[in-house]
């Protein structure tokens, strides 16, 4: 088989659509499938291999990310050369445009897959007008493809809510050697000089739509026989980090951006995982809060609450409810037992969660779509029902 992909995002950016993607990709080459890259030009890209790089510039409101400037013919003119047998877009913006564009011309068949709730996203950057028109242009952008694969049950809700029935489950996974309660050590308190009993964490990108205000709040809104017991560690770059650090109380490190090794020792060294944020269609750092043995409290919109079970491996409060946080994390306090529990059932639903168990939905399902391509006769029988689909 032979895939090629285009995405607005890659490696070596540092965001759960990218690193998603070359989890994808690293799969299908151990598959033997053949894959091209199509994504925006980095200043220091590191992965070259089958990649068509365009030309971008960085995006004003993202300025790590890039805004591509198609080439409409150069793109057509490398598709054709690659022969692929189906066309994957991860984005309904200008590499996806330009990328169904040319799938459509060469007549290859189409998926998408659906990665983040830019409507929701709209909102946080002040842009409200546009979400009228957000859902139309979806619904037009995807009206093409043969399958739209999403995170989480909650994102197909939605989706299909919006008139988008293709929708199918392709879940993420976990790296449980990694990301593990063993990793858990006293080198994080001596490098970060805390002398706090316990250590709060909170790792993503810091902006308006992963509810950082919210977060700000809550430290703030901790009483005192709590507050001076816990220490704060928030992981992570973005536009809000100079206005956190000045608003944040003295209890609260910002460590910038972590990975690796150096991450997966934050989140076992930590006692408890924080994440306010309403508006993920999965949720990445959660699951791997819950493989190193982390208990959480996540918003109760969104695929987080798919990975935090509440009342088994963390609580949900209410989304962009301050006082709801509060009293989840007032129970963590005072129900140390129960919540040693919840450090035991998140590890044990993350070693459940592998990648190559999440990689083999989707790779069976574009296997489908090109066999039915390759022998019309097939088609006949009707489109394959898709995991987590409702039957």
């Amino acid at each position: 088989m032979r895939i090629a992909v285009f995405s607005d995002t890659f490696v070596p950016q540092v965001n759960g659509v990218a690193l998603t993607l070359k989890r994808w990709t690293d799969y299908l080459s151990m598959q033997g499938a053949n894959c091209k890259l199509f994504v925006p030009t980095e200043p220091e890209p590191v992965y070259e291999d089958l990649v068509c790089r365009l030309a971008s510039i960085p995006f004003w409101a993202y300025p790590e990310h890039r805004f591509v400037i198609p080439n409409l013919l150069r793109i057509r003119n490398e598709l054709a050369e690659f022969k692929p047998d189906i066309v994957h877009i991860a984005t309904p913006f200008n590499v996806g445009l330009a990328g169904m564009y040319a799938a459509q011309k060469l007549h290859i068949p189409i998926v998408a897959s659906y990665h983040t709730h830019f409507d929701q996203y709209l909102e946080s950057y002040w842009f409200p007008f546009a979400h009228s028109w957000y859902w139309s242009y979806m619904k037009w952008f995807h009206r093409n493809c043969r399958a739209i694969f999403a995170p989480s049950n909650e994102t197909i809700h939605l989706l299909q809510s919006k008139g988008l029935n293709e929708a199918q489950l392709w879940s993420r996974g976990v790296d449980c050697d990694r990301f593990t309660p063993l990793k858990r050590s006293d080198r994080v308190r001596e490098l970060y000089g805390i002398k706090e009993r316990y250590l709060l964490l909170f790792v993503g990108r810091l902006a308006p739509e992963k509810d950082l205000d919210v977060l700000l709040q809550l430290m703030h809104g901790l009483p005192d026989r709590i507050r001076g017991q816990v220490h704060w560690l928030v992981v992570g770059e973005g536009p809000m980090m100079d206005q956190g650090r000045k608003e944040a109380p003295q209890n609260v490190t910002f460590t910038g951006y972590r990975s690796g090794e150096e991450l997966a020792e934050l989140y076992a060294s930590s006692d408890l995982f924080v994440f306010p944020s309403a508006t993920e269609t999965f949720g990445n750092v959660v699951l791997e809060a819950a493989a190193s043995g982390l208990p959480a409290i996540v918003a109760d919109r969104g695929g987080v609450t798919e990975i935090v079970q509440h009342g088994k491996t963390g609580l949900h409060a209410e989304a962009g409810n301050v006082e709801s946080f509060l009293a989840a994390l007032t129970d963590w306090f005072d129900e140390p037992d129960k919540w040693q529990l919840f450090r035991t059932e998140a590890r044990e639903y993350a070693q459940s969660r592998t990648w190559d168990h999440a990689m083999e939905s989707i790779y069976t399902r574009c296997q489908q779509i090109v066999e039915m391509e390759q022998n019309p006769e097939k088609a006949g029988s009707g489109r394959i029902q898709g995991e987590g689909e409702p039957a």
